[in-house]
């Protein structure tokens, strides 16, 4: 996901239902790791020889740029009036690993991690691979560690819309192909939730794409001004998609028991009756989670709903704790931590626009209201983190830890008292946690006992 300006809904679609207190729980971190934004991997060997360079089209207008690190990097959120050097230059040499966009714990201190589409955009990341990890973390020495890639292909002509790789024998995917924002293991197979279509598909394990699904909302076809079927107009008129450019599916959870996926989509669907934006009859922006049915690949018609806390904010990940309980990510558009915030006019040695709703969720799905509208049990704050131990790599103030990145992308349970929260660092234009340096990959192990036993 890529920020993009908020949009005010003032009509709503569905009736309200009171809002209950949510509860803020204290988070303790019990740890803090990082990957180097600077973490480059090899193109496949197979893969064209250009891939060996990424972020040729990165610059302005697009142009492809030949030249390796000629153009520097800057911050790109829309509303900042002062832009900010991030300290990496590109063309990269290399496949660059980068902000991850879905996480999934498995056991040991390993987690799966997938790679967000590249640079932002279909436009600008068509020599941007596609690829997930196993990363190793060792959370006393705050380094976290690639065990495993693996890029993801298409050779047998699964995916029935034309690919940047169409005429080579391995057919890789890009970022120009899809913009993944969520992974999930399921038996032999990883499934994957895009923002473009949005689409829903399924590689092996070697990455090789093996299903593929239009998604369905309503029994309805859900398209976005990225899908392969819409086209601009030959003279100036109106386009109708319901789903936002970057506003597809951002999370996906997998029940338990593995039967079936709850993708989830970022932001509003467009409700053209209404002229706006789903929402309550307060106008409260909502999102759906909707479900699909893994044994006979098709979507159901349950879907739910989750209002926002405010208008214009995104979710950013999306996992199960057990049957009916489930963490979310939700965020707005600022990033830096606001006690480093510029004050007066804007400037470039300050935060501009700094973060400020950064919240990890406990919903239900088993509480629901007659409208579908899902429970908030309660939230972790991670723009105020107890660190009493000094866990922090950096980011701690008078004992006070934050997690003031604009995109935070992941999440899931550890264990009984711990949950794993980390960023898309956006590379090379996010530096929300160092004025002047592009982000890391950062992980935090957040001591939560209290916030998962609640109910």
């Amino acid at each position: 996901m890529r920020n993009v300006p908020a949009i005010t809904l003032v009509v709503g679609v569905a009736a309200a239902m009171p809002a209950a207190a949510e509860e803020a729980f204290e988070a303790e971190l019990a740890g803090h790791a990082l990957l180097p934004a600077s973490t480059f991997l090899p193109a496949p060997t197979d893969a064209p020889a250009a891939f060996q360079v990424s972020g040729r089209f990165t610059g302005p207008g697009g142009a492809r740029v030949d030249e390796v690190y000629a153009l520097e990097g800057s911050t790109w959120l829309a509303d900042d009036d002062a832009p900010r050097t991030t300290g990496l230059y590109r063309p990269f040499v290399g496949q660059p690993v980068q902000g991850f966009s879905g996480i999934r714990s498995l056991g040991d201190d390993r987690f799966l991690v997938l790679t967000d589409n590249g640079f932002g955009s279909k436009v600008n990341s068509p020599d941007a691979m596609l690829m997930f990890h196993i990363v190793e973390i060792d959370w006393d020495s705050g380094r976290a560690r690639l065990a495993n890639t693996v890029f993801l292909s298409d050779p047998d002509g699964i995916v029935p819309f034309r690919l940047v790789n169409e005429f080579t024998d391995a057919r890789y995917l890009t970022g120009a192909d899809f913009d993944l924002e969520s992974i999930q293991p399921a038996g032999d197979r990883y499934w994957f939730g895009d923002e473009f279509g949005p689409y829903l598909f399924a590689t092996d394990t070697d990455g090789k794409v093996v299903a593929f699904h239009e998604t369905l909302v309503d029994g309805e076809v859900v398209q976005s001004p990225d899908h392969h079927a819409v086209r601009m107009p030959a003279v100036p008129g109106e386009v109708t998609f319901p789903a936002r450019r970057s506003r597809g599916f951002e999370g996906m959870a997998i029940a338990p028991d593995g039967s079936v996926l709850y993708p989830m989509f970022e932001g509003p669907l467009w409700d053209a009756e209404a002229g706006a934006f789903e929402a309550d009859a307060a106008g409260q922006q909502f999102l759906r989670i909707i479900e699909f049915d893994l044994a006979s690949e098709t979507f159901t018609d349950r879907h739910w709903r989750y209002r926002l806390g405010q208008n214009g904010n995104n979710i950013g990940d999306f996992n199960m704790i057990d049957d009916t309980r489930a963490l979310v990510i939700e965020r707005d558009n600022g990033e830096g931590d606001p006690r480093l915030a510029c004050e007066g006019e804007a400037r470039s040695d300050c935060f501009n626009k700094p973060a400020e709703f950064k919240r990890v969720y406990l919903i239900d799905l088993a509480e629901t209201n007659d409208d579908g509208f899902v429970r908030k049990v309660g939230y972790v704050d991670l723009m105020n983190i107890n660190d009493p131990k000094g866990v922090a790599l950096n980011g701690t103030i008078d004992e006070r830890f934050t997690f003031p990145f604009v995109t935070i992308e992941d999440v899931d349970v550890v264990d009984a008292n711990h949950i794993i929260v980390a960023n898309d660092n956006n590379l090379p234009f996010s530096t929300g946690r160092t004025i002047g340096a592009a982000d890391h990959n950062e992980f935090i192990l957040l001591n939560v006992g209290d916030f998962l036993d609640s109910r």
